[in-house]
């Protein structure tokens, strides 16, 4: 009698050890999943007037830039290999920046006047 309570009791430690590493694991499957933003971005001057603006991150590597419009329309679709995107040929208005640098991705929103 006494060693089914034995292997009852290791079966429960088992399990309750098994279920807690499970947990841990997804919690930083989701951490990850989280912390997928650039780091450092910085994106000035917003609103933009100048027909310029300036893109800045922690690493400064080389970026995939699209612009949308409101409506969803691709508008913009280039690399970046500097700091400074020229968007003269914009119309004022509201835009969505998508920033791609690496495995990080970003998006913000861009007024240009």
């Amino acid at each position: 009698m006494k060693k089914n309570y034995i292997f009852k009791l290791l079966f429960f430690v088992m399990l309750f050890v098994s279920l807690s590493t499970y947990a841990q694991s997804s919690d930083v499957l989701v951490h990850n999943n989280i912390s997928k933003n650039i780091e450092g971005l910085n994106i000035f001057p917003n609103p933009v007037s100048n027909g310029k603006v300036f893109i800045y991150t922690k690493f400064n590597l080389t970026k995939g830039i699209e612009i949308y419009d409101v409506l969803g329309k691709k508008i913009i679709s280039q690399r970046l290999y500097g700091k400074e995107l020229k968007i003269s040929d914009l119309s004022p208005g509201v835009y969505i920046l998508k920033i791609k640098e690496g495995e990080f991705s970003a998006t913000r929103k861009l007024v240009v006047r």
